[in-house]
C-alpha cells in the first residue's frame, strides 16, 4: 500500500528551504554536552537545564556549570530535593540569580505535579516557573520535536538579515516569529531549531559574518545588498543608571563574617558580605549605619565595579577586624577564609573579597 504524501507546507517566495539548513547542520553541528547524538532522542531535563543556564550567558561559560550540575543532580527529582542554598551556591558565577531560584522551583513543580516528566506541549511548559516563550519553544522543539519556533538572539539576527527586516528588533518580534514559523520543516523541528542557533553562532555572527560559508547566502536579502552588518536594526540603548553603595568585610582571625541575603531581591537567599542597599536613596553619609557592628572601618581606595541588568554599581569596600565576639542576627555567621571559594559568593562579593585580599595566600 502506498502511503499518501504528507501535505507540504507552502513556503513564501524566495524563502530559504529548511532542508538546505538541515544538511548544513548535519555536517557542521556544534558538539555540546546537552545535545543528544545524531539520531537519538534528547533528554528534556538536559535541554531545559541548559536553556535556563544559557539565558544571558555564553556557551563557553555554561559548559562547565552544566556538567557539574548534571553530575551532582542527574535527574529533575534530584534537583527538586536539593536544598535551595546548595543550588544557589552551585549557580554562583552564572549571574541573574532569580534564574537559579526559578530553576529549583521548576524542578519541584515538575517532580511534584508531573511525575518527574517535563510536559511536551509548549503551552504546558509555559506554566512552569522561569519558563518563558523562548525556553518553552526550545524545550518543546528540541526535546519533543514539536513544530515550534524557538527564537533567541541568534535566530533574530539570522531572520532579520535573511528578510532585511528594517523594523527594530523589539517591534519586529511578531514578524520574525511569523517568518520563522513559515520555514519550519515537516519533520526534525528540534534539529531545525538548533541549526538556526548554530548558524547564528558560527556563521551569521554579529560582526564579520562568514557569508561564504552560509547555506542560505543566496537567499539572504542583506547579503545580496552587501548590508549584513546593518541588521538587526536596534534601538539606541539608554545608559544604565549608576548607583553607589558599600560592602562590609569584617574579619576575626582567619574568619570572615557572612550574611544570608533575604529570599527575595538581589542575591536572594545567597551568602554574601553585609552591605548597604544599592539604592539612590542611601548616600555615602549613611553607609556606616549599615555596618554589621561598630568597628574601626577603613574604606579601600578603589571601589569595586559591577554591572547588573538594570544598573551599574560602584561599591566602596569597608574592612575591619575584631577580636571580640559581637552578637549578630541569625542571618549572620563566621566563615573560614580558606573556604570562601566554596561559599558560592555572587560575583560582586568575590570582587570585594579579592580587593580586600581574602583570596591571597
Amino acid at each position: 500500500m502506498i502511503k499518501p504524501q504528507a501535505k507540504r507546507r507552502k513556503r513564501p517566495e524566495g524563502a530559504a528551504p529548511a532542508e538546505t539548513l538541515l544538511a548544513w547542520y548535519d555536517a557542521h553541528r556544534r558538539d555540546l554536552p546537552w545535545r543528544a547524538p545524531p539520531g537519538r532522542q534528547a533528554d528534556p531535563y538536559a535541554v531545559w537545564l541548559s536553556e535556563i543556564m544559557l539565558q544571558q550567558t555564553t556557551v563557553a561559560t555554561v559548559k562547565g556549570y552544566f556538567e557539574k550540575f548534571l553530575v551532582r543532580w542527574p535527574t529533575v527529582e534530584a534537583l527538586a530535593e536539593a536544598p535551595l542554598e546548595d543550588v544557589l551556591a552551585a549557580w554562583a558565577g552564572l549571574g541573574y540569580y532569580a534564574r537559579a531560584r526559578n530553576l529549583h522551583a521548576c524542578a519541584g513543580k515538575v517532580a511534584r505535579d508531573h511525575g518527574g516528566r517535563f510536559p511536551a506541549r509548549e503551552a504546558a511548559l509555559l506554566d512552569l516557573p522561569g519558563v518563558g516563550p523562548y525556553t518553552a519553544a526550545a524545550v518543546a522543539a528540541i526535546a519533543f520535536d514539536a513544530p515550534c519556533a524557538a527564537i533567541d538572539g541568534n535566530v533574530e539576527r539570522v531572520m532579520t538579515r535573511l528578510y532585511a527586516i528594517e523594523t527594530p528588533v523589539r517591534q519586529a518580534k511578531p514578524l520574525i516569529r511569523e517568518k520563522t514559523q513559515a520555514l519550519l520543516p515537516a519533520a526534525r523541528a528540534g534539529d531545525f531549531a538548533q541549526a538556526l542557533m548554530d548558524l547564528g553562532a558560527m556563521v551569521c555572527t554579529p560582526r564579520g559574518p562568514l557569508c561564504g560559508l552560509c547555506p542560505w547566502a543566496q537567499n539572504c536579502a542583506a547579503c545580496r545588498a552587501g548590508a549584513q552588518e546593518d541588521y538587526p536594526v536596534k534601538e539606541k540603548k539608554a545608559e544604565k543608571p549608576k548607583r553607589r553603595g558599600a560592602i562590609f568585610i569584617l574579619r576575626r582571625g582567619e574568619e570572615t563574617l557572612l550574611a544570608r541575603r533575604p529570599p527575595e531581591g538581589l542575591f536572594g537567599g545567597m551568602s554574601a558580605f553585609p552591605a548597604t542597599p544599592f539604592s539612590r536613596d542611601v548616600g555615602p553619609d549613611e553607609w556606616l549605619d549599615f555596618a554589621p557592628c561598630p568597628a574601626e572601618w577603613r574604606a579601600l581606595a578603589e571601589p569595586v565595579a559591577h554591572v547588573f541588568t538594570h544598573f551599574a554599581l560602584r561599591a566602596t569596600v569597608f574592612v575591619a577586624r575584631t577580636e571580640a565576639a559581637p552578637r549578630f542576627g541569625a542571618d549572620c555567621r563566621w566563615a573560614a577564609r580558606r573556604n570562601l571559594d566554596k561559599e558560592g559568593l555572587p560575583t560582586l562579593m568575590r570582587k570585594a573579597a579579592a580587593a580586600a585580599g581574602l583570596f591571597d595566600d
